[in-house]
């Protein structure tokens, strides 16, 4: 180990700063950030470092000596010279003071290392002043999968420990029971700032109840997963599945869990809504924390309603995670605005999904001016949404854009209006899943 990684307590504690630039400045944002007294010593400050320091700390607009180092706990030099730097860092070493020059690791007794921010939570990151740059890379991994509420998580256990220690007096039973807390659902009640709810999971009796997910894939692009999907997909211990879920997005998922397909694909016995339903709640119900991962919004079009009153009913506890949406997805994918100050002032979406070969819609509303109307699952009802906006008062010269497989490499789109469109897209041999789009905006070139 080249470095021992500790925490420092600076709060109410000296801190010598020497150097006024912007480097000086970045230092001086993380001290006060943890609370120090900061004496600042430079020829020349700029002028926001010296509004930003209050009369709580002292600034000294003149050459550095090492009697300012008086009563001080840790020493920063952040100066272009090099002579200073050598200087500062001999003499707080001399006297057995921690010092810092920055981007010297040859002249440091410590290292700043980059920081993941969750407190009281903190993650550092250190290379030993190898390269920051890859030290921040980390940083950036680890950022993805320490989500904001991890700190409620940790503030909890602070409030439990005196009484979980008196309920438990052995340490080894402690343990499994904040393991186990911190692997079921408690922890993500906490995250989600439910304690109450989650002092159940806080017992030597472990709970048989898991937890359900329902959480927006997205349009197929894996990089557009929020983050706490991403969180999610790497807890859940079963993944049940849509057609629209990419295997790009599974990828992403924990390597050993279980990943059930339930969703419809043409020429394949679907799987009814009523059996999804009675799986949650069975697999919660063994313990299970169960992802539901359905693509774009699990609100849109995508019967997550129905799903969480089936839980609701069975009293299993569940979260909701949005998605980018198909429509939000493919249209920008395709550079297409869906609102738009001179064109469109309000956007309809609707089910272009044909039933008995026909799509019954109420047209008479859709036939609106400066309006986007965006349709799912239309590519079969294509034909018949056409003829229909044009039966019902729409210009036969509207634009339209048909997006096949929006967001992801196989991506086509097809431009045209209402009434050309069913033939240019045979043509082209589109395959679903896809999305159209109907209005001015689909016409506008922006791409």
């Amino acid at each position: 180990m080249d470095y021992l990684p500790l925490h420092f307590n600076l709060k109410d504690r000296h801190v010598l700063v020497v150097g006024g630039g912007d480097v000086a400045q970045r230092k001086v944002d993380l001290l006060l950030e943890a609370g120090a007294i900061i004496r600042l010593v430079a020829p020349r400050i700029k002028s926001s470092l010296q509004k930003q320091l209050t009369a709580r700390h002292e600034i000294i607009e003149g050459v550095y000596v090492q009697t300012q180092m008086s009563d001080v706990v840790l020493v920063v030099a952040a100066t272009s010279d090099q002579t200073v730097n050598t200087q500062v860092s001999n003499d707080a070493q001399e006297i057995n003071i921690p010092v810092n020059v920055v981007d010297q690791p040859a002249l440091c007794s410590v290292i700043f290392p980059a920081i993941v921010d969750r407190s009281p939570v903190i993650v550092s990151i250190s290379t030993g002043g190898a390269s920051p740059v890859l030290a921040r890379h980390i940083k950036a991994l680890i950022d993805t999968h320490v989500p904001e509420g991890i700190a409620r998580v940790a503030d909890y256990l602070l409030q439990k420990r005196a009484a979980l220690k008196a309920s438990f007096p052995d340490a080894n039973t402690r343990r499994r029971i904040v393991e186990s807390f911190l692997n079921g659902p408690g922890k993500e009640l906490v995250i989600n700032n439910q304690p109450a709810k989650a002092d159940t999971y806080l017992s030597e009796t472990d709970s048989a109840v898991g937890e359900v997910y329902i959480v927006g894939a997205g349009p197929g692009d894996p990089d557009l997963l929020t983050l706490r999907a991403l969180q999610l997909l790497q807890a859940a211990d079963v993944i049940l599945y849509d057609n629209l879920v990419s295997d790009r997005v599974l990828q992403r998922a924990r390597r050993d869990a279980e990943k059930e397909f339930v969703g419809k694909r043409s020429g394949y016995k679907s799987t009814a809504q009523e059996d999804i339903n009675s799986l949650l709640v069975r697999l919660a119900q063994e313990g299970r924390r169960v992802l539901r991962l359905k693509g774009g919004d699990p609100f849109i079009f995508g019967r997550g309603g129905e799903e969480i009153e089936a839980l609701i009913a069975a009293n299993i506890p569940f979260q909701v995670v949005p998605g980018i949406s198909a429509a939000n997805g493919c249209a920008a994918y395709a550079g297409i605005p869906l609102t738009h100050r001179d064109y469109s002032q309000s956007v309809r979406f609707v089910t272009g999904h044909p039933k008995d070969g026909a799509v019954d819609l109420a047209w008479e509303e859709l036939i609106s001016p400066n309006q986007t109307i965006v349709f799912y699952m239309g590519l079969g009802g294509l034909a018949s949404i056409c003829e229909q906006l044009i039966t019902h008062g729409m210009s036969s010269s509207t634009p339209i854009a048909i997006i096949s497989k929006g967001t992801t490499p196989d991506q086509k789109v097809a431009r045209g209006n209402i009434e050309t469109i069913a033939k240019q897209v045979a043509q082209m041999e589109i395959e679903s899943p896809t999305l159209i789009i109907v209005g001015q905006v689909a016409g506008l070139k922006t791409n």
